[in-house]
């Protein structure tokens, strides 16, 4: 039987990656949408050269990859620019995610991103799980883990979708603000409930 999708997700710094490497160590399938947002620009992929193209050749590293830093820093100032890099993406994104999804032995697979909800890849699943943590620990624990500014992680929040908003999206949660072993446990109860679930319903 084709495995059914947990779409999950959660602002930077709650938590998500050790979150999903959790279901993986009990044996669930999962792909990262950041991962296929990196093999989708990788060097002779039509999409690097599109963006080379539009954004001039600063954008690229001496060695031909994509500078994600300075790409970053010229569509966070311009939400113009970033919707023309998003509407070349996504679509390819998606597909990507699709193909890793497809080849899933597991009886759901998981599509992790921290842009679930706002760009729409919530469609793709059939539950979404929202990894949730209070804001002044998403800042705490994104400053540390990115050694960025307040500021910065400020910025980047403002671009996600708020806690509301993703709450909303929501069909289970995950508050994520206790330690490992307790969110170990978390997952384990989550994972045997979702065993017993077809196609993400009870």
């Amino acid at each position: 039987m084709k495995p059914w999708i947990l779409g999950l997700t959660g602002g930077i710094g709650s938590g998500k990656s050790a979150v999903v490497e959790q279901f993986g160590r009990l044996g669930v399938h999962w792909v990262d949408a950041d991962h296929a947002a990196r093999w989708v620009v990788e060097p002779g992929k039509p999409a690097l050269a599109r963006i080379a193209e539009h954004f001039g050749d600063g954008v690229l590293t001496p060695a031909g990859e994509l500078d994600r830093a300075v790409l970053r820093a010229r569509v966070f100032e311009n939400a113009g620019e970033r919707k023309w890099l998003e509407q070349l993406l996504h679509p390819l994104i998606r597909q990507q995610i699709a193909e890793h999804l497809s080849r899933a032995q597991s009886p759901y697979a998981i599509l992790v991103s921290p842009l679930l909800i706002e760009a729409g890849q919530y469609r793709q699943a059939d539950r979404v799980l929202v990894v949730d943590v209070p804001e002044s620990l998403q800042l705490q624990r994104a400053m540390r883990r990115d050694q960025a500014s307040e500021a910065q992680i400020r910025a980047i929040l403002k671009v996600q979708a708020s806690r509301e908003e993703r709450l909303r999206y929501a069909d289970d949660v995950l508050v994520n603000d206790r330690d490992r072993a307790w969110l170990e446990a978390e997952v384990a109860r989550l994972h045997d409930f979702y065993l017993t679930l077809r196609g993400g319903q009870p």
